[in-house]
C-alpha cells in the first residue's frame, strides 16, 4: 500500500513536468516568465529607458559618439519601444554635430517619412536645410551646399510658413544666395584675369540685371565699368575679390515677420 501511494505520487509529479514542458513549448519562455513575475514587456521597456535616459546625458554634455551607440541600440533592440522615434530623432541629430552631415540629412528624410505627423517635423526640416546649409564650402569650391540649403528651406517655408524657424530660415536663405552671388562674382573675376573679358562682362551684367540689392552689387558695377573703359584690372585681384566663405546668417535677420506671425495666431 505505501508502495503504491508513493508511485502516485511519482507519476503526479512527472506530469507536472510533462505539463510545465508542453505549456513551455507551445506559449513560449515569455509565459513561463511572467508565471513568475518576469514579464518581458516590462523588462524591454525599463531597459529603453534606461538607454534613452543614458544617450540623453551624454547628447547632452556633448558626447555625440556615445549617445549615437545608445540611441541606435534602442533602435536594432528595441524598434517598437516608445524610446524607439525618440532614438531615431536624436540619432540624426548625433551625426550633424559630429560635422557628419550626409548621414544626418539621411536620417531626418527617413524620421519625416515614417512620421510625417509628427510635431517635431517642422525642426527635422529645418535640420535638413541645416545639413545642407552646414556642408557649404567656399565659393571657389563646390557650391551645390547653398543651392540645396535654398531648396530645403524653402520647403519649410512652404509647408510651416510660421514655424518657431521661419525667421532664421529666411535669413539663412538670404545668406545662402548672396555666397551664390559671391560665387558668380568670382567667376566674373577669373574671367577678367584670364582676358576672357566678353565673358566677365556676361557674368558681371547677370549679376546686376538678378541681384541689384546685393553687397558685391558695387564692386561689380566698378569692375564692369573699368573693363567696358578699356582698363580692365592687370593686378590686385586680390583686392577684387569677395569674402569666400558663407556671409554670416545674423546679418540678415530680420523680426518683420514676428509681426505676422503673432496676427495669424490671433
Amino acid at each position: 500500500m505505501h508502495l503504491l501511494h508513493l508511485t502516485e505520487i511519482s507519476r503526479r509529479a512527472a506530469c507536472i513536468v510533462l505539463f510545465i514542458i508542453l505549456s513551455v513549448s507551445l506559449t513560449g519562455c515569455a509565459s513561463l516568465k511572467s508565471w513568475f513575475g518576469f514579464d518581458e514587456s516590462s523588462t524591454i521597456q525599463q531597459s529603453a529607458e534606461s538607454l534613452a535616459v543614458e544617450g540623453m546625458d551624454d547628447f547632452n554634455v556633448g558626447k555625440y559618439h556615445s549617445a549615437l551607440e545608445k540611441f541606435n541600440e534602442i533602435m536594432d533592440r528595441y524598434p517598437f519601444s516608445p524610446q524607439a522615434m525618440l532614438a531615431e530623432l536624436k540619432a540624426a541629430d548625433s551625426h550633424y554635430y559630429q560635422e557628419d552631415y550626409l548621414e544626418a540629412k539621411i536620417l531626418y528624410q527617413e524620421f519625416e517619412e515614417r512620421h510625417p505627423t509628427n510635431e517635431a517635423i517642422p525642426y527635422v526640416m529645418f535640420q535638413t536645410g541645416m545639413c545642407d546649409f552646414s556642408k557649404t564650402d567656399r565659393i571657389d569650391r563646390d557650391t551645390s551646399g547653398a543651392s540645396d540649403a535654398i531648396q530645403s528651406f524653402a520647403r519649410l517655408l512652404r509647408a510651416y510658413p510660421y514655424s518657431p524657424y521661419t525667421n532664421e530660415t529666411k535669413a539663412r536663405i538670404l545668406a545662402a544666395r548672396e555666397f551664390l552671388v559671391n560665387h558668380e562674382y568670382f567667376v566674373a573675376v577669373f574671367y577678367v584675369r584670364t582676358d576672357r573679358y566678353s565673358e566677365a562682362i556676361h557674368r558681371l551684367k547677370y549679376i546686376l540685371s538678378m541681384y541689384p540689392d546685393s553687397s558685391i552689387s558695387p564692386k561689380a558695377q566698378k569692375l564692369l565699368e573699368r573693363i567696358e573703359a578699356g582698363d580692365p584690372p592687370r593686378m590686385g585681384f586680390s583686392s577684387w575679390l569677395p569674402d569666400l566663405s558663407m556671409p554670416d546668417w545674423t546679418l540678415f535677420w530680420s523680426d518683420e515677420e514676428e509681426g505676422d506671425k503673432k496676427e495669424n495666431q490671433q
